[in-house]
């Protein structure tokens, strides 16, 4: 099991527990004639915290005070603030809500 503060930008297949303590506000985008919804919460394990990038319908399901692990996640980089996703091959799990 991976901790928030050993991750590094562009590592992936990273597995991790972590609770949700807020939710950003939800954007709609459009992007190859497609709309979708993203949004950014902020989660935090004992070793630190982080930015969680959220899409579609994973927003609906989570909310502050979620326990949450992910498998296979993804950490990238964004104006110099690592965050992480689920990405197209990981999952989301809510553990405790």
């Amino acid at each position: 099991m991976d901790k928030i503060k050993d991750l590094q930008a562009k590592q992936g297949k990273v597995e991790i527990e972590a609770t949700v303590k807020e939710l950003g506000p939800v954007r709609e985008f459009n992007k190859f004639e497609k709309t979708g919804k993203v949004c950014n919460a902020k989660i935090e394990d004992d070793s630190g915290s982080m930015t969680l990038t959220l899409w579609n319908e994973e927003i609906e399901k989570l909310k502050p005070g979620s326990k949450i692990k992910i498998t296979n996640g993804y950490v990238s980089e964004w104006q110099g603030e690592k965050q992480i996703s689920a990405g197209r091959y990981g999952k989301i799990e809510i553990i405790e809500n």
